[in-house]
């Protein structure tokens, strides 16, 4: 049961209703299970259903006999008729549920002897910690849906949120909304992320965006790994995008950024992460790894870097600081139109929206400079440890690409990346791809889906 409620915990973290199941046959853990119906779109994705499938798939038999189902909350009708079916010899539950239980509470299904087969039910078993979880979650929940339907999360007084109407209309990005405020490095600022494709997918691609761009980057490639039958999650920085923009520069240091990554990935639970970065996505991203080498498998890095400390910055990263820093309020729309002419003025316009006014641009401004350039910058030491994994201990596969028209992190320097890398393989773009690879991606995104599924 303890393992249960971790599972339940997981699908709390996820944004499902916390039930988590486990199987067992002879003593031995063979299934696991949590509620995954949101995600997965299907209302039959209960806990206990999709333990149930797994435990089939493991022993090649829908027929489960000898085998005990422990389960964080009483199974409803449906879960009930599936284990009956299945022919289960015992069910274990922690919480009763009053409303939709029948294992007892509103009908016990396992004791009717008009079936043809009954199983035996206990309940009760860490009661109170499976109902702590449920209350909790649904506490929550109800907080949060009693701000939305005043449209408000609580801002805090030092910083800036971006209008909703602002993200109205924009080409090419039709995803949900998703907002956390109480990750513990956050201190109750929002951060917005993209999240689609079901929990249970075989990969979750990580997208990590740049500056001053934000999720929008990667609207032409998440269609291509939501149709291969992946999970997407792309958040936005905080001061990009949908999240909320402090308006001191001061707020933003890498060490900050780098932890509200860290504790996003541990709210969502996310597994067999494929890791996608293009600028300061990589800066910041490829530090990931080695702080959760068991959940990220793979790499896809796209004109990017690891800035050490002990190393010159690269010329353009200085040009480029020394250039933001004499243009502060540069137009992001004829930057990103520069990188990929191709795009409409519809969608360089979509990189501004998240910047209504000059009072938003803290982070677009505070960015170049946090580059670690020497051994004590904040970033400098986790970026060396990082380094270091990955030449000797990264275990996964890695995919670099280079768009040849970017001045900043260009062939040479993804190069160097690629020697950093163990085992990492570099491909080269066609010439008239700019520094936003993302922009050119549907192709990549493909290469991606083939290069990663075939390991």
């Amino acid at each position: 049961m303890q393992m249960a409620l971790d599972h339940a915990r997981e699908a709390a973290a996820s944004g499902e209703v916390p039930v988590g199941a486990v199987v067992v046959r002879n003593g031995q853990v063979i299934a696991t299970g949590r509620n995954a119906s949101v995600a997965s779109h299907d209302p039959t994705a209960h806990a206990e259903m999709v333990a149930l499938r797994s435990a089939a798939k493991f022993l090649g038999n829908y027929r489960l006999e000898g085998c005990e189902l422990f389960v964080t909350l009483e199974p409803c009708a449906m879960c009930c008729g599936a284990i009956l079916h299945a022919r289960l010899a015992r069910v274990v539950y922690g919480a009763a549920d009053p409303k939709t239980g029948a294992a007892g509470s509103v009908l016990n299904l396992f004791e009717n002897r008009q079936l043809n087969h009954q199983t035996q039910v206990s309940g009760g078993v860490l009661a109170q910690q499976c109902t702590a979880q449920l209350q909790t979650f649904f506490q929550r929940r109800r907080s949060e849906q009693a701000q939305q339907k005043i449209g408000l999360y609580p801002l805090r007084e030092d910083a800036l949120r971006t209008p909703d109407a602002q993200f109205e209309g924009l080409p090419g990005y039709p995803w949900q909304p998703n907002y956390v405020t109480d990750l513990p490095s956050l201190a109750g600022l929002r951060m917005h992320y993209v999240d689609e494709g079901s929990v249970n997918s075989e990969l979750t691609f990580l997208c990590l965006h740049g500056n001053p761009t934000w999720s929008y980057l990667y609207r032409k490639m998440i269609p291509v790994w939501l149709d291969a039958g992946h999970r997407v999650v792309a958040p936005d920085l905080i001061g990009f995008g949908k999240s909320d923009k402090p308006k001191s520069r001061s707020a933003h240091r890498f060490s900050f950024h780098r932890q509200t990554l860290l504790e996003l990935v541990e709210r969502l639970g996310l597994q067999r992460v494929v890791l996608v970065v293009q600028d300061w996505g990589g800066i910041l991203g490829l530090t990931l790894p080695v702080a959760m080498p068991e959940r990220v498998c793979a790499l896809l890095a796209m004109n990017t870097m690891l800035a050490t400390g002990d190393a010159p910055l690269p010329p353009h990263s200085l040009a480029w600081r020394v250039w933001c820093a004499k243009n502060p309020e540069y137009d992001i729309a004829k930057y990103v139109s520069d990188s990929n002419p191709k795009l409409s003025e519809q969608e360089c316009a979509a990189y501004m929206a998240p910047f209504p006014s000059k009072g938003y641009r803290a982070a677009t401004q505070a960015f170049p400079a946090m580059v670690p350039e020497h051994d004590a910058a904040d970033g400098a030491t986790l970026s060396r440890q990082a380094r270091d994994f990955l030449h000797a201990e990264w275990t996964g596969r890695s995919m670099l690409v280079v768009g040849a028209r970017g001045p900043d992190q260009g062939l040479e320097q993804m190069e160097q990346l690629a020697r950093m890398i163990r085992g990492a393989r570099t491909s080269f773009m066609t010439p008239d791809c700019g520094q936003l690879v993302p922009e050119s991606g549907a192709a990549v995104a493909v290469t991606a889906v083939k290069f990663f599924e075939s390991w």
